[in-house]
Parts: structure tokens; C-alpha cells; sequence
């Protein structure tokens, strides 16, 4: 399935400042039965989200209109527990193009940049330095440049780089999932096989 470009994303953020946010939080088991990427996003975080009436939880941060935006910047260990893509489909679909993390979980990170969503891996200092910049001033925005693998915070200029894949970056600069890459190069594949003996 194919997903937006993703080249350069400047936007505000949404501060979730928690340690070892794990997928069942992201996505809870009970959301797992449909197959295809489409509305989880209702359910992002639902058990944080909502009250067992269905009634918002006023203190989550989704729910506060204070914060808004494509970035969400969570704390150390983002992503841990079990594999589910299910996770990062829930995160692309409610409307974020990246997450910051000091630490993501080695599969939800590859989930992520499966389907178009940005983990963005800062050093600890950096991420409390984007912390305290988004809660002094909910307008302050993040610059995260994929070409150029850096990620800035708007209100003082500092910055960082960030690694990742070339394949995967290469893959999101143009929206393409592994079957949208293989498709596109399906000519050389073709050509490939050809001038090749069995």
C-alpha cells in the first residue's frame, strides 16, 4: 500500500513523556481483528484515551487541544512488547508522520518505516531539550529533514541527525512500501531474469 512522500515535515508536536509505551498500549489486543490499515487510529492509545464509557479521558494529551500536530514525541523505549503492526498502523492512521524516541523497539521501528511513519532516534538530553520546548510553548515547531537526516527545534535552531536505512529512507522519500519498491523496479527484474541462465 502505497503512502504519502515523506521528504521534509515541519510541524508542531505532542508530548507523550512516558518510558516503555509498549503496543499493547498503542493498539489494545481487543482492536486486532481487521486486516486492513484502516481505522485503528479511533483506537491509538484507547485505553489512555477513554474511559470504559467511552467518555474521553480529559488529562490524556489527545484529548487536550493544547497540543496538536504530525509529531508525536514519546519517552525511552517506544514500541516494546509484542510485535503487532497493528501499532504503527494505529499511529499512521490517527495522523502522525513521525515519532521521537531517545530508544524505539527494534520491530515496531521496522513496522513503522514499513507503512510511512518516521521513527526519529534522538539522544536523551535532545529529547528533554523538544520536551520542554513543546510545554513552554505548544506552537513551537519541529523541522525533521529526511534528506538531510536531521531533526531541529524551530525556537532555538539546535539540532541532531539521525540514522537511518538507506533502503528504508530511500523507500519514504518516495512512498513506497516493499511491494510498491519491487513493482517499481520490476523492469530490471524482468531484464535480470532474462540474462540469467537458469
Amino acid at each position: 500500500m502505497a503512502y504519502d512522500k515523506f521528504n521534509i515535515l515541519k510541524t508542531t508536536a505532542v508530548p507523550l513523556p512516558i518510558e516503555n509505551v509498549d503496543t499493547d498500549q498503542i493498539i489494545p489486543a481487543r482492536f486486532l481483528k481487521a486486516t486492513e490499515r484502516k481505522g485503528f487510529g479511533d483506537n491509538l492509545f484507547r485505553d489512555w484515551r477513554y474511559n470504559p464509557d467511552n467518555s474521553p479521558k480529559e488529562d490524556f494529551v489527545l484529548n487536550n487541544p493544547t497540543f496538536s500536530g504530525k509529531i508525536l514525541v514519546g519517552g525511552k523505549n517506544f514500541g516494546s512488547g509484542s510485535s503487532r503492526e497493528h501499532a504503527a498502523w494505529a499511529v499512521y492512521d490517527y495522523g502522525f508522520r513521525c515519532v521521537v524516541s531517545s530508544f524505539f523497539a527494534d520491530i515496531f521501528k521496522n513496522n513503522c518505516l514499513n507503512i510511512g511513519v518516521l521513527p526519529v532516534q534522538v539522544s536523551a538530553p535532545f529529547l528533554e531539550k523538544i520536551f520542554e520546548a513543546i510545554y513552554a510553548d505548544p506552537k513551537a515547531e519541529l523541522v525533521v529533514n529526511l534528506p538531510e537526516q536531521t531533526i531541529t527545534l524551530t525556537t532555538t535552531g539546535e539540532s541532531e541527525s539521525f540514522d537511518i536505512n538507506h533502503y528504508k529512507k530511500d523507500n519514504m522519500l518516495n512512498g513506497f512500501d516493499d511491494i510498491d519498491y519491487l513493482l517499481n523496479i520490476k523492469e530490471n527484474i524482468r531484464e535480470f531474469a532474462e540474462d540469467t541462465p537458469l
